[in-house]
This record gives structure tokens, C-alpha cells and sequence, in this order.
């Protein structure tokens, strides 16, 4: 994370804002803290109006950290990790590599999942190292989230280049969701970025966050997601399923303050237009 520096003061008071004491001293300890690109460890160190201050901490190469503070940890999440096991699965999900991550710090520091992506999506994916607040967020979810914004890579050119997909979706027995005349409400809210004719880019935001929701409803339009052969896709140009969670905006539910995150579009998804 980076910092810009607005008046002169020593790097401890500095880091005190954003972190507690107990983070500074491991990260000076650790040689994590680097002003202007330069590691320093010494507390006294004086900082001047516009120096950066980074925190820069080693990550796991699965693990790309967007955002961290005392409450969240932010990552981009790529294709093909599991958000979390639901107890069947062994292998590491997303939830296992932040939990490995912040423990690294301090054996009893512990994160809790906020909402998931799903295996073969990337992108935007939060975490909380604290209960209460995740329990907040959950409580309060479709009135704090303020933008759940996705790049979808679909199949065909669109005839209408923007719109709005409004139904219910159920789920089969199998897993298998699909739109109803009773379930649950799911609004979806699209806009075509680009296309060759074969392939489409668009830009898709979500007023509610059903399982599976932008899947099914761009298959509904007859433009299944690339690579999505589960609902209809007959292509896999990127060999990946060409769904990416870009954006992901919020009011902290004690603060009230905004948080915006963001991860950049794979560029695979772009080598489709060239």
C-alpha cells in the first residue's frame, strides 16, 4: 500500500496513522517499510511533504494484494482458485493463501470471507480480519455495496449494445442455475465495450449478487461468457472463462467512509480484439 506524505514528520508517527504499533515495529523489524522506493528501517527517520511511503510485504505467488489495512485484505483473485473450500475440497483456495499470509505476521491473526467469486472468475475479492465487521457487512450488503462491476468476454456480437436483465433464478439439485418464474430477484446491467464480430467485450454491474447470476443471464441473451461450456459457451479462446470482477466499491459500515478497489482487465482478454 502507498502513502503520500502531506506534512514533514518521523516515519513512526507517520505509520501510526494508518497501522497499529504493534505492525510498525514488525514492519521496520522486517524491512517492509520503503520511502520512495528506498527501504528504511530506522523509526526517527524524517519524511518530507510528498515522499511515498510503501509497505511492501512478501506475498505468495498465487497471492496479488491490492489493498490491506487493520480490517480488510483485498486481492486479485485469479481464475481457477477457489474462493473457499466448502469442506469437500483439499486443495488451496483463496481463503487458505490470505489466512497463510496474515499469520506470517502473527500466528493468531485470522481473516473472514466477506462474499465469493466463483472458481474460474478473477478479480476483485475481500477479506476481513475482523468478525464484527465482516458480520456488519454481511448484514448490511445490498445497502452498503455501492458497485460490484465485472469484464465479461462473451461469445457473438450483441444486436442491443446495452440493457438491463431483470428475473428470478432457481438452482437445480445438480448445481445447475437457471431462470424462473419464482426465485430469487436478479438484476443485472450491461454495455458492450468492443467486438469483432465473433467475440464482445462488455462492461456488466450487478444490483443483486445471485450465484452464478452474470453467467446465466448473458447465456439468457444468447451470449454465453467464453469458455463457460457449463452455460453454453462452444468456444475457449483464452482457455480460461472470460469473467473478470474489476470493481468493488463500499461504505464501511462503522466509518461510513468509501472504499473503492479495482483490478486491471487480464490482458488475455484484450488479445482476442487484436
Amino acid at each position: 500500500m502507498k502513502y503520500r506524505v502531506k506534512k514533514e514528520m518521523v516515519l513512526m508517527d507517520f505509520l501510526l496513522i494508518h497501522y497499529n504499533r504493534k505492525n510498525v515495529k514488525n514492519y521496520l523489524k522486517y524491512k517492509n517499510v520503503y520511502v520512495n522506493n528506498q527501504n528504511i528501517t530506522q523509526f526517527d527517520y524524517l519524511l518530507k511533504v510528498d515522499d511515498t511511503v510503501e509497505i511492501k510485504k512478501e506475498e505468495s505467488s498465487d497471492l496479488k494484494i491490492l489493498y490491506e489495512d487493520q480490517e480488510f485484505v483485498v486481492i486479485n483473485k485469479p481464475s481457477g482458485l477457489l474462493s473457499m473450500s466448502d469442506g469437500k475440497e483439499k486443495e488451496k483456495t483463496a481463503y487458505h493463501l490470505v489466512s497463510e499470509y496474515v499469520k506470517k505476521e502473527n500466528k493468531k491473526n485470522k481473516i473472514f470471507i466477506v462474499h465469493r467469486l466463483d472458481r474460474d472468475t478473477s478479480g476483485v475479492l475481500m477479506f476481513c480480519k475482523n468478525e464484527k465487521i465482516r458480520n456488519q457487512l454481511q448484514e448490511q450488503w445490498n445497502k452498503i455495496v455501492k458497485k460490484r462491476g465485472y469484464i465479461a468476454l462473451v461469445e457473438g456480437k450483441l444486436k442491443q449494445k446495452q440493457g438491463t436483465i431483470k428475473n428470478y433464478l432457481s438452482e437445480s439439485k445438480t448445481q445447475q442455475v437457471y431462470i424462473s418464474r419464482q426465485g430469487k430477484l436478479a438484476i443485472t446491467h450491461y454495455r458492450q465495450v468492443k467486438t469483432n464480430g465473433k467475440y464482445s467485450l462488455l462492461e456488466v454491474f450487478l444490483d443483486t449478487g445471485r450465484k452464478n447470476q452474470i453467467r446465466v443471464h448473458l447465456s439468457s441473451l444468447g451470449h454465453p461468457i467464453a469458455g463457460d461450456k457449463k452455460y453454453g459457451a462452444t468456444s475457449n479462446p483464452i482457455k480460461r472463462m472470460g469473467l473478470h470482477a474489476h470493481i468493488f466499491s463500499f461504505q464501511h459500515p462503522i466509518n461510513h467512509k468509501t472504499y473503492q478497489f479495482e483490478a486491471q482487465m487480464p490482458e488475455q482478454f484484450n488479445h482476442i480484439f487484436r
